[in-house]
Parts: C-alpha cells; structure tokens; sequence
C-alpha cells in the first residue's frame, strides 16, 4: 500500500484526483488539516512522510513544494506547468512511444502535461515522429474549454447568479500568443517554431476540443486524410485511452463536433477530417481527465505496476 499526500487537495485537480481514489485499497491518503492546509512546516513533514505526493498548487507553490522533498524515496507527480520541460522530470504521456511510459515508470519526478497542450501534443509528436510533419512547418491550432480549466475564481465567475452578458458566448484569449502551454507544445513535439495557437473558453463546465489544420502538399508525401487517419491508427493501435475514432465519424453528429462531449470521460479521441488539400486533426477529451486529473492519476497507476484504468473512466 503507497502512501499518498495530495499538495492542494481542495482546487479543481486536487478533488477530481480523490474523487478517483474512492474504492482503491492499495493506497493511504495522508490527510492535512484543512487549517494546516497552507503551513509550509505541515506541507514538507507530509511530503516526506508520503511514497508519492501530487502537486496541484499555482507553478510557484509547485516549484517550492518540490524543492522541500528531503526522502530520497519519494516520488512527485505535479500537475502545474513549472516542470513540464525541466530537465529530469518526467513528461507523463506515456502513449507517445516507449520511451515516455518507461520513464514514468522509473521517474521520480513526473510533470503532467497540460490539457491544451494534451490534445496538441496528441496530434503533433506522431506526425513529426512518423516523418510526416517537417518540423518546421509553421502549425497553428486553436482549441475550445469549457471554464473548470480557468481554475476555481472563473469557475465562480461563470455559475454566479449575477454575471456579465459576454460569459453567454465563447472567449478568445491568450491574444498575445504567450498562453503557459506553448513552451511545452514547443518542446515536446521538436517543433522548431512556436505554434500560432488560439484558445477559446465557452459556457460549459468540462470538455475540451482542439483542431490543427495542414496543407497537405506541404506534408511528407501529401497524405489524404485517409492515409493520414490510417497513420494514427497504427501509431496509436493497443492504447486503451487514445481513441482514433472511425473515418467518418464525425457525419454521426451531423458534421459537428461538440466541446463538452467527453465530459467525465479520461481518454482521448483523434478524429481525422478534411479533403486532399487541406487536412484537419482534432482531439476532444475532458480537460480535467486525460487533460488534467485523469492523466496523473494514469501515471501513479503506471508508477505502482497495475492496470493504467484503475480508478479511471474509460
């Protein structure tokens, strides 16, 4: 049995990780007093006391709780954007290739990706990684998030009673081109130009959906979209929450696709659409599942040697 410490157990990722421990007898949860919840003495003496602890704190917090860690033995999961391209972490998407699940197995040190930076990642790694994709190819996404992924001060700004009009339609931000997750969809991928990446929060709670668009004469043997389909498919053949969805399956909505359709849910689905022109890949997922709690729970599954769905909907 691990013993397990949750570091910011009462925000949107911390809870949504407990609520997937409900049931599980081979873990511990070391529980802090609520009112101890924010001492820095309390914090480092159950850091030290857990086999694995989460991080679900603001990037600063999560970078000072690491550096607490005095047991050599103790593992980190963080949830936050400070490790996710820091030398000797981890990146915890083990469905990328080999090499990614053995080093969350062996890790200490484990970053969690982003949910943007998920459902781009998901797209982009295999593409460059099959030789499909130059990486320099100048990529563009833009994505819609349903407002949990705002963290709890949006969270409360979108369910109040009284709130302003413009909450009513989807927002564009991060028109700056400088949103947190474009350094690891950067890095990650080996792409050698920051992507043009637009993100857009809509009136739903979870569920997110991003969509890349490709010229397909500028890809490696200009696929169609049914070679390219075909690609991901084998790539990601076997793996239980990347899901490739059929050819097609997209005319069973009706030709649309909805941001909040995986809500709950911890997979992934790759849809593949478009002509011989142009191309568009999209993931939907839930932006608190693969794209946040469900995936680190997913890494501490592959960190204790059992089933990677435990605890996890699929």
């Amino acid at each position: 049995m691990k013993k397990i410490f949750i570091d910011g157990s009462e925000g949107t990722t911390g809870l949504r990780i407990f609520e997937r421990f409900e049931g599980r007898d081979d873990i511990e949860l070391l529980r802090i007093p609520t009112q101890l919840r924010k001492d820095p003495a309390e914090i480092r003496k159950y850091i030290n006391e857990s086999d694995i602890t989460f991080l679900c704190l603001p990037d600063a917090a999560a970078r000072e709780a690491a550096a607490m860690v005095e047991n050599e033995n103790v593992v980190i999961i963080d949830t936050s954007t400070a490790h996710r391209t820091e030398p000797g972490w981890a990146y915890g998407y083990p469905e990328l290739s080999k090499a990614h699940r053995a080093a969350i197995r062996e890790s200490k040190r484990i970053a969690v990706p982003g949910c943007y930076a998920t459902g781009f990642i998901t797209i982009v790694y295999p593409m460059i990684a099959g030789g499909i994709l130059p990486s320099d190819y100048p990529v563009s996404a833009f994505a819609m998030s349903g407002y949990s992924g705002a963290g709890k001060k949006t969270i409360a700004v979108y369910e109040a009673a009284e709130r302003d009009k413009e909450l009513d339609a989807p927002r564009e931000y991060a028109l700056a081109q400088n949103h947190k997750h474009l350094k690891e969809m950067q890095k990650i991928t080996g792409l050698q130009r920051t992507p043009l990446f637009s993100p857009i929060i809509c009136d739903y709670y979870s569920g997110m959906l991003l969509t890349t668009p490709f010229y397909a004469d500028m890809l490696t043997g200009a696929p169609t979209p049914e070679g390219l389909h075909a690609f991901f498919s084998e790539y990601y053949a076997g793996e239980r929450f990347v899901r490739v969805m059929p050819f097609g399956a997209e005319a069973g909505y009706n030709g649309f696709l909805a941001g909040n359709a995986c809500s709950g849910w911890d997979g992934i689905e790759i849809y593949v659409t478009g002509n011989e022109e142009r191309l568009l890949v999209s993931t939907r997922f839930d932006n608190l599942g693969k794209g946040a709690s469900g995936a680190a729970v997913q890494c501490l599954n592959i960190l204790m040697g059992c089933d990677e769905d435990k605890g996890l909907v699929l």
